[in-house]
């Protein structure tokens, strides 16, 4: 059943939408973990919101209050999460890679109450615990999901607490559209986190959206393999279910996510664009080593269709009957066989975001026949502003404004968003709130853009970002750094180095997974990070990668020099924020000698 057909007035919140589905969907599996070991219908999803909510309820926990969780994929942040959504409190999720002083500083932001988290997290949850106490920061409760640690309780005991006091029904229902739905903490490139405050109103004008990509329904099916405080991820692989009744698949390890795809053959998917990068460069060095001729020529005869019509449709042209008889052939033979293989054949909404995707990539998987739409927008306007439509797919840019979004480009070039959409504001700072939100109500970005005549947005860069040469010349560092990867598939991460400089480097971090393949292929002896960076056949790889990036590059931006830096940078450590952004000046810092040797 499509949502859109659904009976009934539209869901004032996400309590209101969750309990539809219990009473609609009883028997349907809303939650499960890879394998089917534990699946949670969406009674039993109900019932179980029901227990925790009184549970924490009976521990004072009620509207206006905050719980913060550290927890893995796993179905029990989905419980928990809404359960406490149903007392009227507030969730919000803190990354796992967070280290003690940062956790003291958000919970002393947040102010919560109680922490939710696993065994494993435990120790690190209660040391910041009782290091914010004394800050005068007061946690008055850590719950534990596996089972008793001591300083801890278990959520079997908060599960089994009676409370005859308290109203379930009616807290559920008391909670307004413009209460708050999370807290999001940003990745905090330039300083501490800030707290993005998020309504229910915020999330559910944001998916109207969905109503353009057929709406939703329990046959849905969504791969939750993202940190739940990426706000992308509560997004895609939370909420929405809660509208549209679909199936939750969890995931807890990035490295699973493909197996994970195999298996649920997700209608609804979210791709960061490292993710598609990764399986690009697995599929391309599959095509290359097929051992029959016949089969590469008739994989690269349907590969160029495919590419041919993306682009065709992202130009605008009418494709000729020629043109669409050879793409039906094509994918008659070969691309219907490739998403089925990836598990991605069952795709109808499927959106690349968070960070720019290379063009080349995205054309690849277009041609594919996948829907591959990349969207655009920041924690601060419920991670949505635009997006491209699978009817009309635009490579280069970013899509259309959102129902009910307004987008326009400032005089100094920057992206501004207005709309219902858009926070309610920091945690906590007024002061940063009224420096982002103008007094007309116009979400400053910090990005730049460019809107075409037919209101597609183009992302240039971050505002404060941007490279200015020796000679004055202005170039995007992201543009460089994707044109650079989508040609070296070696390449994990790429940082380009050109500030005030009379031509431009870049720092390169392997891929460890795409690097230990590329050592077993070429046999060579030391398959470590450390002896691969210097390796002269790695080398050689990357330089040719180089080679190929510079073709697309203007002279000015194009890379004479690199260093390859012999580790590997995980998100939330001193180089990449919890989200895997670059933290530029921390690099720079770190990495002076390494950087300042390219231009001796």
């Amino acid at each position: 059943m499509n949502s859109s057909t659904v009976a009934g007035p539209a869901p004032r919140t996400l309590c209101e939408a969750f309990q539809a589905n219990v009473t609609r969907y009883p028997d349907a599996v809303a939650l499960r973990t890879m394998g089917g070991g534990t699946t949670v219908t969406w009674k039993q999803y109900g019932d179980r919101v029901r227990a925790i909510a009184t549970g924490l309820a009976a521990r004072g926990i009620g509207h206006g209050d905050t719980v913060a969780l550290m927890l893995t994929n796993r179905p029990e942040f989905h419980l928990i999460d809404t359960a406490v959504l149903h007392t009227g409190a507030t969730p919000f999720s803190v990354y796992n890679t967070n280290p003690v002083d940062l956790l003291v500083y958000q919970f002393g932001n947040a102010g919560n109450k109680v922490v939710v988290c696993e065994r494993q997290f435990a120790p690190q949850i209660l040391q910041a615990v009782e290091k914010a106490a004394a800050q005068g920061i007061n946690v008055e409760l850590v719950i534990c999901v596996d089972e008793d640690v001591t300083g801890t309780v278990s959520l079997a005991a908060i599960e089994a607490t009676e409370n005859d006091g308290f109203d379930f029904d009616a807290a559920w229902r008391a909670v307004d559209p413009e209460d708050l739905l999370t807290i999001v903490y940003t990745s905090g490139t330039t300083g501490p986190p800030k707290g993005v405050e998020l309504t229910h109103t915020n999330f559910l004008e944001n998916a109207r959206v969905v109503e353009e990509f057929g709406g939703g329904s329990t046959e849905d099916r969504v791969v939750s393999y993202l940190p739940d405080a990426h706000a992308a991820n509560r997004w895609f692989a939370h909420y929405l279910s809660m509208i549209t009744g679909g199936q939750i698949t969890t995931c807890p390890d990035l490295k699973q996510v493909a197996e994970a795809l195999i298996e649920v053959h997700p209608t609804v998917f979210l791709g960061v664009p490292r993710v598609w990068v990764k399986v690009k460069a697995a599929l391309e060095d599959r095509f290359t080593t097929e051992p029959s001729p016949a089969k590469r020529l008739l994989v690269d005869f349907a590969i160029r269709t495919g590419r041919a019509r993306a682009r065709a449709i992202s130009e605008g042209r009418n494709r000729n009957l020629v043109e669409k008889a050879q793409f039906q052939l094509a994918d008659r033979l070969v691309l219907s066989a490739i998403r089925e293989r990836l598990g991605l054949d069952k795709v109808r909404i499927a959106v690349t975001g968070s960070a720019p995707i290379p063009k080349d990539t995205h054309e690849f998987f277009l041609g594919l026949g996948l829907p591959l739409c990349e969207g655009y927008g920041m924690t601060e306007c419920t991670a949505g502003a635009t997006v491209g439509r699978p009817e009309r797919i635009k490579i280069g840019t970013v899509g259309t404004a959102l129902p009910g979004a307004e987008v326009r480009i400032a005089d100094d070039g920057e992206v501004l968003v207005r709309g219902k959409m858009v926070m309610r504001g920091y945690r906590n700072a007024p002061d940063k709130t009224a420096e982002t939100i103008d007094a007309d109500g116009w979400l400053h970005t910090g990005d730049i853009g460019e809107l075409d005549a037919e209101g597609y947005l183009s992302i240039v860069d971050r505002k404060k970002e941007l490279i200015i040469n020796a000679a004055g010349k202005n170039m995007s560092p992201t543009n460089i750094e994707n044109t650079v990867t989508e040609s070296t598939p070696l390449a994990g991460t790429v940082v380009a180095i050109g500030e005030g400089r009379s031509y431009n480097t870049a720092l390169i971090l392997l891929d460890p997974e795409l690097a230990a393949a590329f050592a077993e292929r070429h046999q060579l002896p030391d398959r470590t990070i450390t002896a691969l960076a210097t390796d002269p056949t790695v080398l050689a790889s990357l330089q040719e990668g180089i080679d190929a990036a510079n073709a697309k590059l203007s002279r000015v931006e194009q890379i004479k020099k690199f260093a390859v830096v012999p580790e590997v940078w995980t998100p939330g450590n001193d180089c990449l924020t919890a989200t895997g952004k670059l933290r530029r000046k921390p690099i720079a810092t770190a990495y002076a000698a390494t950087i300042e040797a390219l231009y001796a």
